[in-house]
């Protein structure tokens, strides 16, 4: 009961404090409460961080979902680094989802982010498996996007050939801006959402029905980053836009009280007539 209380207590806490330290605040709560590491590394989602693969030289992106103790598995060479002697790795049917899921995406972040970085991670489940598709981009220390997309696959739960798919995506975010004439602004924050769908399961390429699964979760996967793109833009900025609008005049000070000035002067003259 204690340890449940202290859970709710730090997430409390971590909604509550800065999402650009979520990091350090996460260290200093599990540094206080060490018997909560465990469950707050997999329920609180941080700015994504990556490392460089030894063997390929390519970069991958790190996350609870392929960590294991202090080391973390690569997507292109599934090895862990630092080494490890009782790892668990995917079977070699979702091994092979894998490594057809990092193609994919390699793919979609070139069109969508034109760089950045980006890794995807599968895993055996009892009724089928599960994934997470990781998204990266930075543009230099002014603003950075984080989307960790989480996914699970119930290849029982269904009729004929459609499974069930469950995707909760979230996305991190940070904007900010320092100059003569704005001063220091930043915007931060992360925004999760849920969906789940039976769809139908077709053969594609050599991989056959596990190929249609790769396709259904990319397509999941996009029409969620657009949903959530939208509402950011139209939502989010649009509100803040409006609110530092009333909050702060664009014209000059003089301009606008000398606008204010004839909009009396035409009032009055109209009231004397």
């Amino acid at each position: 009961m204690a340890n449940e209380v202290q859970f709710d207590a730090a997430l409390d806490l971590l909604r509550r404090l800065s999402p650009l330290k979520v990091s350090e605040n996460l260290t200093a709560i599990t540094t206080l409460v060490p018997d909560l590491t465990e469950d707050l590394l997999s329920s609180v989602d941080q700015p994504l961080t990556s490392a460089r693969c030894k063997k390929t030289g390519r970069d991958y992106l790190l996350c609870d979902y392929n960590r294991d103790g202090d080391s973390y598995r690569s997507p292109w060479s599934n090895e862990f680094e630092p080494p490890l002697d009782d790892a668990t790795y995917p079977s070699d049917r979702v091994r092979k989802m894998e490594v057809e899921a990092n193609t994919a995406f390699d793919v979609y972040r070139q069109m969508y982010y034109e760089g950045g970085t980006g890794s995807v991670y599968l895993w055996d489940l009892d009724d089928g498996f599960a994934g997470v598709v990781l998204l990266k981009k930075n543009v230099a220390q002014e603003a950075g996007w984080d989307s960790i997309h989480v996914f699970e696959v119930d290849e029982r739960r269904g009729s004929g050939r459609t499974c069930h798919y469950k995707l909760t995506s979230t996305v991190i975010l940070h904007l900010g801006r320092e100059s003569e004439g704005v001063g220091s602004l930043t915007l931060a924050g992360s925004m999760t959402r849920q969906v789940e769908a039976d769809l139908v399961v077709e053969n594609v390429g050599g991989q056959g029905k596990d190929g249609g699964h790769v396709c259904n979760a990319g397509r999941l996967i996009e029409d969620m980053e657009g949903k959530m793109r939208n509402m950011l833009q139209e939502v989010y900025f649009g509100k803040a836009k409006d609110v530092v609008g009333d909050l702060r005049s664009v014209a000059p000070l003089t301009g606008v009280n000398r606008d204010r000035q004839a909009q009396r002067d035409v009032i009055s003259s109209m009231g004397g007539k």
